[in-house]
């Protein structure tokens, strides 16, 4: 038995299977959209916040990246230029992969920034130490830059 249904545009019938097929169809499909999931897709543009102030003695810089190691960082200094980066890999260990998993994501995360450096940074002494989910980094400003305050008695 077949039946005749109108689409809803009203121009084109139909058949009961055709339309079963495709409410089968979209299902199907949405079944392995992120939606679906609750997976509201990668953040292309990831940001991650930063903070530099200035010091009299430096620049101080955090950068807020929790859930990281210290090994997961780079920092490295080319001519003028400052270049903070890190890369992490989550992958999840499965003890029984019989389990028929249909979908299965693994975490990747990286981040790039470069910075401008004056002559007034002393290369030579930047740190950085990573704790509680912040990266700090101190660039020390070379002793003819620093800002030198002091009182002046008066004669």
């Amino acid at each position: 038995m077949t039946s005749v249904m109108k689409k809803s545009n009203g121009n084109t019938p139909a058949s009961f299977t055709g339309l079963v097929d495709q409410i089968f169809q979209n299902n199907l499909s949405r079944f392995f959209e992120d939606d679906f999931w609750g997976f509201n897709g990668v953040n292309r543009r990831s940001t991650v916040p930063l903070n530099i102030r200035e010091t009299d003695r430096s620049y101080e810089m955090e950068l807020v990246a929790p859930g990281l190691k210290k090994e997961d960082f780079r920092i490295s200094v080319t001519g003028d230029m400052l270049t903070v980066s890190f890369e992490h890999k989550e992958e999840a260990n499965e003890q029984d992969r019989n389990k028929g998993w249909l979908r299965k994501e693994y975490r990747v995360q990286s981040f790039t920034r470069s910075f401008n450096l004056d002559d007034t940074v002393d290369v030579n002494g930047i740190s950085a130490d990573y704790r509680d989910g912040i990266l700090h980094l101190s660039l020390p400003k070379k002793e003819d830059a620093q800002k030198i305050s002091r009182e002046i008695t008066i004669q």
